[in-house]
């Protein structure tokens, strides 16, 4: 089935401030990947988040993509966690 851009955006990256408060050297774009996995995981069955953040869905989800709210789903995965896989 194809995708379809929704047209809407996720802020799914760990913010720099946030980084810079824990104060360590980190493989950014591992942490990225994985933190986009985990939010692709929680997404329903047929929407995905894209690395730049762009939103795509089955045909026939459009809407359903369009009106879900990433918050809970973000605030689900425990980021601390991730940083420490992926600490240099």
């Amino acid at each position: 089935m194809a995708k379809v851009d929704v047209g809407t955006q996720v802020a799914y990256t760990v913010a720099a401030d946030y980084i810079a408060e824990v104060g360590a050297d980190f493989d950014f774009r591992a942490v990225d990947d994985e933190v986009l996995a985990e939010l692709n995981s929680l997404a329903p069955v047929g929407i995905e988040v894209k690395r730049d953040g762009r939103v795509f869905a089955d045909e026939g989800l459009e809407e359903t993509a369009r009106g879900l709210d990433w918050r809970p789903l973000l605030q689900r995965i425990d980021v601390d966690a991730i940083l420490s896989r992926h600490g240099r």
